[in-house]
């Protein structure tokens, strides 16, 4: 068997502020993700959004039915994006072969059926990371770049912020039902990204550290802006994150992360903002 598949429940804010390190690592961080020859896959109750890693190596890896949605297909009332972050690969969708590069992207609109996903050279395997979140209508599939991506700059060297926000799946680059996709990236010594931190109670969100030394860590920030906890993350680790929830985070040393929202809007700038004499 090749596809593991995790539930987990909504943990709400009270429940949180009780928790220890171990048990708000239980509820909220998706470790184990990446696997060579598997296909490890989350289910959250959060927007019923799903986090998913694939990894191929010398054998073709299917998601096609997954008990878990209920449906008898995985793509019946689902759509789906799909980043890699490792080497070359490729996912057949609807008898279409798309090649993955690091960093290129697929969206997948709903009923499109299975999706097959092989690595160009075993020994340098994709490492597919997938997001999917219940969808209305088909929207076509495409193919996106890096350089197709939006490029939203923000922040400067001087506030250790300074970053690029590249917008995969989201209305200025293609059509989606409610999923939204990016890849935020940092400039040479910055590492501090959503600070001061906001809050979007009408979408949830998740994040992907990556791209980071095996020593660097991320401090990851959560909970109600007067009750704020942290988990401590490695590389490939996602964390998931509640509308009620802060989502800000600091390294050790350079990374860059994939964020995914799911809700009721499309508005990448839908966002309550906290003012830092809020923080506790």
């Amino acid at each position: 068997m090749t596809i593991s598949v995790n539930v987990r429940q909504i943990v709400g804010p009270e429940d949180a502020a009780r928790r220890n390190t171990q048990g708000l690592r239980e509820g909220f961080l998706v470790e184990g993700l990446f696997s060579e020859g598997r296909i490890n896959l989350t289910y959250s109750h959060l927007d019923r959004m799903i986090v998913c890693g694939v990894v191929p190596t010398s054998e073709t890896l299917v998601i096609d039915h997954v008990k878990e949605t209920g449906t008898s297909q995985f793509l019946e009332r689902r759509e789906a994006a799909i980043l890699n972050i490792g080497g070359g690969g490729k996912v057949i969708v609807a008898n279409a072969e798309y090649p993955l590069a690091f960093r290129d992207a697929l969206y997948v609109g709903m009923g499109q059926g299975a999706m097959s996903f092989l690595s160009d050279d075993p020994n340098n395997p994709a490492e597919f990371y997938l997001l999917s979140s219940p969808a209305h209508r088909n929207c076509p599939t495409v193919l996106i770049t890096l350089d197709m991506a939006k490029k939203v700059r923000m922040g400067s060297a001087e506030e250790a912020n300074a970053r690029t926000i590249n917008q995969y799946v989201h209305p200025d680059v293609c059509e989606s039902c409610q999923l939204l996709v990016g890849l935020t990236m940092f400039e040479a010594g910055s590492v501090w990204n959503t600070m001061p931190a906001h809050l979007h109670d009408r979408r949830m969100e998740v994040y992907l550290y990556f791209g980071m030394a095996e020593a660097t860590r991320i401090f990851h920030f959560m909970g109600e802006p007067h009750e704020t906890r942290h988990l401590v993350l490695k590389s490939h680790d996602a964390v998931l994150s509640p509308g009620w929830s802060i989502h800000s985070g600091a390294g050790t040393g350079r990374y860059s992360f994939i964020w995914a929202m799911a809700g009721d809007n499309m508005s990448f700038a839908d966002m309550d903002k906290v003012p830092m004499e809020s923080l506790r």
